[in-house]
């Protein structure tokens, strides 16, 4: 094979073709909200079949998600966590492997936030809160990094690494929340609950609405979205990660180190979820508890991938995703429909997105290629 054509198709395969741009565009951000709108019809025929009417059933998730203040609130609050594993789960995705470990992180950034705030109550929050954010963020790190390194050394696929670091993230907090971190208070009371203690209330993020649950880690998770985006687009690093996800070959030809950018890529995921953690205890719970993640570490990746795998995008695909949960319990409870039929419903729409994804996936791969393939001859043509 001539050098020139290796170049070129090198070349190619790293830069997208600025033709497909807008088609590109376009099918990363109409395909998965369809994905959406089909699992929802599906779901409508299902609700039919139970003699339920859909029409009712949506309306009140709809008023339940973004009707009301209240709903509107919990809703943003439920999209805070997902905001910022969908920003990790962009950064992994964009170098070409696949973080499925933010429910470990997640725990791991909770943990390692409350051990600050209890070991330093006399702080003032000016202090105490930045570094509550900062240990959290280096913990969760911790916890990516070990998938990172393994697939960057011996080849360890990531899937399997971040699902096994999840299981011994769960049993490592509950060990702890019997053990050496279960509330004191608790212990005296004779109710041996599996929490933590309280942190003190310099480390609590302010309510931005009296009598809700929304709290400042909202704008943290917005500031990470624009942070993310100068990265990925504006920096060496997040240019050098992008390539590596077009075309890792081609990236190490042209000197980018492939296996450290991966997992840069996942160590900073891991941050990232990590924050998400310590931000979910430090702004709703403030204390560690179970069911802490609330399976904020896998609707993450929807939430991302609905969001076409962009900082920015991820920001309304999460605020969807967000008051499609608190939606789903005000359905539950107005049409009276079980509780395992939301989880189907839930489910369905991971499927859609998740499938979208992949469909998208291979259509710009296919068009890519074919425009790696036509460079040479157009070129000869020219």
């Amino acid at each position: 094979m001539p050098m020139a054509f290796m170049l070129q198709r090198n070349k190619a395969a790293v830069k997208a073709p600025k033709k497909g741009d807008g088609f590109e565009f376009m099918l990363r951000t109409l395909v998965p909200f369809l994905g959406v709108f089909a699992a929802l019809a599906i779901s409508a025929v299902v609700l039919l079949m139970l003699k339920t009417n859909p029409i009712v059933a949506y309306s009140a998730m709809l008023q339940g998600a973004f009707g009301s203040i209240s709903g509107l609130s919990q809703s943003l609050v439920k999209a805070t966590p997902l905001l910022l594993v969908g920003l990790g789960v962009c950064i992994a995705f964009r170098a070409s492997v696949i973080n499925v470990g933010g429910e470990g992180q997640i725990i791991l950034g909770s943990i390692a936030g409350t051990w600050m705030a209890l070991s330093f109550p006399d702080l003032p929050s000016a202090i105490l809160i930045p570094a509550c954010m900062t240990v959290g963020f280096i913990a969760g790190a911790f916890w990516g990094f070990i998938p990172g390194l393994l697939k960057a050394r011996f080849k360890v696929n990531e899937i399997l690494s971040t699902i096994m670091l999840n299981a011994i993230a769960l049993q490592f907090m509950n060990f702890l929340l019997q053990g050496p971190m279960m509330d004191p208070e608790g212990i005296k009371a004779g109710t041996f609950l599996a929490q933590s203690a309280r942190l003190p209330e310099s480390s609590w993020l302010a309510r931005l609405i009296p009598r809700t649950q929304l709290h400042a880690g909202l704008y943290v998770a917005l500031g990470f979205a624009v942070l993310v985006y100068i990265f990925l687009w504006r920096t060496t690093i997040g240019y050098q990660i992008r390539a590596v996800g077009l075309n890792p070959n081609a990236s190490r030809y042209s000197g980018i180190n492939v296996p450290f950018n991966q997992m840069l890529s996942l160590t900073i995921a891991g941050g990232l979820s990590g924050l998400a953690g310590v931000i979910e205890v430090m702004g709703v719970h403030r204390r560690i508890l179970e069911g802490l993640t609330g399976g904020y570490g896998f609707t993450g990746i929807v939430a991302a991938l609905l969001g076409s795998l962009h900082p920015l995008g991820i920001v309304p695909a999460s605020v969807l995703f967000g008051g499609l949960l608190v939606g789903a319990n005000t359905m539950q409870r107005a049409v009276q429909i079980p509780a395992a039929l939301i989880n189907a419903i839930l489910g369905l729409i991971v499927l859609f997105v998740s499938g979208s994804a992949l469909w998208i996936h291979n259509i710009i791969k296919k068009r890519k290629t074919a425009a790696v393939v036509l460079a040479p001859v157009k070129d000869a043509e020219q």
